[in-house]
């Protein structure tokens, strides 16, 4: 935590607005992310994003400051998009519901490339929605935020052997998944009165 942060924390604690203001615009790209690979669409992870900086508003003063802020903050996020996966059935991500900037990736130089990143991003998505809440909560932290097992088994009041343990079986079933649906036949989409070569 930077000097700076620290500073915002204690004025925040003292009830100060601004400050707080300028804890959501440094944190806003890290929850926000946390919240739409956890429920799927842009719409539902802003609003889950609005409601995890209001929650950490309304409970400042339970937040420890010898935790790190970042990790108490997703904590709330990740906890209340628990809590919203497990409350509906959410639909699957579609392409055009992917906001750019979880899926801009400035190195590739080709539409066609960025393209086939675009449907990969969107396949990883689908396959993540398919995981349990707190496996899914474990993953996104683990691989989009890089935090620490021991990061996350704080952020989800798990051990960290359940941590390891959630990781390991996401991991596996993540892996069949994919390697399930690359051995999907492509349908033959051929129509009756068209040549086989078409």
């Amino acid at each position: 935590m930077s000097e700076n942060e620290a500073l915002w924390i204690k004025k925040a604690f003292q009830g100060d607005e601004h400050a707080f203001g300028f804890l959501i615009d440094h944190y806003q790209k890290p929850v926000y992310s946390l919240c739409y690979r956890m429920l799927g669409n842009s719409r539902d992870a802003e609003d889950a994003a609005q409601e995890s900086f209001i929650r950490a508003y309304l409970h400042l003063k339970k937040y420890d400051p010898n935790r790190p802020f970042a990790t108490w903050l997703l904590s709330i996020a990740a906890h209340y998009c628990i809590d919203q996966v497990r409350k509906r059935r959410l639909e699957t991500v579609s392409i055009e519901s992917l906001p750019s900037e979880v899926i801009e990736d400035r190195n590739i130089p080709y539409p066609e490339a960025k393209l086939r990143q675009t449907e990969r991003d969107t396949l990883v998505q689908n396959l993540i929605m398919g995981l349990k809440p707190i496996d899914r909560a474990a993953v996104v932290l683990r691989y989009w935020h890089d935090c620490s097992e021991v990061e996350i088994a704080n952020t989800l009041n798990l051990t960290v052997s359940a941590v390891k343990s959630r990781l390991y079986r996401s991991r596996q079933a993540l892996a069949k998944s994919w390697l399930d649906m690359e051995k999907e036949p492509i349908p033959n989409k051929r129509r009756a009165h068209e040549s086989p070569a078409l």
